[in-house]
């Protein structure tokens, strides 16, 4: 990545963990909700690490980033996905082109938090 300042370190390190992150992002009217999510990719050094017990840290991550608008009310429920829209998606080939995209949407890396500490359902 050029540009390493951009991302708190945790935050860096869980990508390169192949950890989700995620911010909440303006809805798209009222009575719902909106995230921005970042799945690292596997890597092939992933599967071993995993059946050995630890996780493989790699920069050479692909990403998948998505926009997702949801009804309000289901967002903490089972049925979550019904009413869900995807907004855009975008799959960053490596760190340097994950940050264009996100200059790109108008969001800064210092946004995202561990995905399990906001309320996006996925």
């Amino acid at each position: 990545m050029t540009d390493n300042v951009a991302w708190a370190t945790e935050h860096l390190t869980a990508l390169r963990l192949g950890r989700r992150l995620a911010v909440e992002v303006p809805a798209t009217g009222p009575g719902r909700r909106a995230f921005v999510d970042i799945t690292p990719g596997g890597v092939d050094a992933d599967k071993q690490a995993r059946r050995e017990g630890w996780t493989h840290r790699s920069s050479a991550r692909a990403f998948r980033v998505e926009h997702w608008d949801y009804d309000a009310a289901l967002i903490d429920g089972y049925d979550y996905d019904i009413g869900a829209t995807l907004i855009r998606s975008g799959h960053p080939a490596d760190e340097s082109e994950l940050l264009t995209l996100l200059r790109e949407w108008h969001l800064s890396p210092r946004d995202f938090t561990y995905a399990w500490s906001t309320a996006d359902p996925r």
